[in-house]
């Protein structure tokens, strides 16, 4: 092989893995970008679900707004084409201003306040000395507040984001997590803090 080729042969290497390298960072920023499209989105869920358990009237599914999808339909027996970073980006819109309008819905009903669930699971947890299983915990909540069916994975959620917040401790006994209430000389939080704390969120 000569020179001459030998330098095409590596000019033609420097060019593809430069174009390689372009695509590959504009991909990232694509994907970055959607990341914190649904971490945005993923915010506006936790505070309805929290409005949800903070008020009593929360608007039906059939009162919300139409859930409008910007779908491409095609033929019968034709792939539909794939969605367009437009059309996911207006999509990604118009569900923010779903939830959005879902949550000032929320506020505007929530008049007659029912207790938190996380006000509940940390009265549940002060009348025990021993740790508790979320599961445990679910069954105490529901056997003293009829009215209130959380599902485990509401129960484990609000547990957890109760240890975030210094108010509830953690702790793993094999396979199992259980949870304590955090006393407030460790947290140095005093329950009426925790409570504002609990009624901002």
């Amino acid at each position: 092989m000569t020179s001459q080729s030998t330098a095409t042969l590596r000019s033609r290497y420097i060019e593809q893995a430069a174009s390689d390298l372009e695509e590959n960072r504009h991909q990232q920023e694509e994907l970055a970008e959607a990341l914190a499209r649904l971490k945005h989105e993923e915010a506006l869920l936790v505070d309805i679900l929290t409005l949800a358990e903070r008020y009593e009237g929360l608007p039906e599914a059939s009162e919300l707004p139409s859930q409008k999808r910007s779908e491409t339909y095609a033929p019968a027996g034709e792939p539909a084409p794939p969605p367009t970073q437009k059309s996911t980006r207006r999509s990604a819109h118009m569900r923010e201003r779903r939830l959005r309008k879902a949550l000032a819905e929320a506020d505007a009903k929530g008049k007659s306040r029912q207790p938190l669930l996380g006000e509940i699971l940390t009265e549940l947890l002060g009348t025990h000395s021993e740790p508790r299983l979320a599961k445990e915990l679910r069954e105490e909540l529901i056997a003293k507040h009829p009215d209130r069916s959380p599902t485990p994975q509401v129960v484990r959620n609000t547990l957890e984001s109760l240890v975030a917040k210094g108010y509830v401790q953690r702790h793993k006994q094999q396979r199992s997590v259980m949870y304590t209430l955090v006393s407030e000389a460790q947290s140095g939080v005093s329950a009426e803090e925790s409570d504002a704390g609990d009624t901002k969120s």
